[in-house]
């Protein structure tokens, strides 16, 4: 298998366990400690997710302070594939936040309630994605670098 293949297999993996999934663990960490929280979220690129936290939650708290964060996106079995990232979380506002309310009300229109309470929209830079699929034999999992100059100038 050529690492061409290799790519394309995972980079394959991430987008269909994107698409197939609304929400996501997102793990933070600040001088209270480690915290996970559930989200949904929507991608907006293969390296891009958009999400909303509440505005006076520890998640968001933890984010402010320290904007490096870790994801996975699973369905909690390790007999499924699953994706893992650290990414570095940025709140934006104006026209980038009615873009990640947008994004996130088209893939998830369950989450519309949320969009009415006091939350701030954050968008996450993944650097990297590490794809596991063990009944495929992908232990440990593939790693998908997201390269920009790569990607343009390719």
């Amino acid at each position: 298998m050529t690492m061409v293949d290799t790519t394309s297999e995972v980079e394959g993996l991430v987008r269909d366990t994107l698409a197939a999934h609304q929400s996501f663990f997102l793990a933070t960490t600040s001088e209270a400690g480690p915290w996970v929280n559930g989200a949904y979220f929507a991608e907006t690129g293969l390296f891009t997710l958009s999400l909303v936290l509440e505005q006076r939650g520890r998640t968001l708290a933890a984010i402010r302070r320290n904007p490096l964060v870790s994801v996975i996106i699973s369905t909690g079995s390790p007999a499924d594939p699953f994706l893992q990232a650290q990414a570095t979380a940025t709140v934006v506002t104006g026209a980038e936040a009615d873009e990640v309310r947008r994004v996130l009300l088209a893939k998830v229109p369950q989450a519309e309630p949320f969009l009415s309470a006091p939350i701030e929209a954050v968008t996450l830079k993944v650097t990297a994605w590490r794809a596991t699929d063990i009944p495929n034999g992908w232990l440990p999992g593939r790693d998908l670098v997201d390269i920009p100059d790569a990607r343009t100038h390719a």
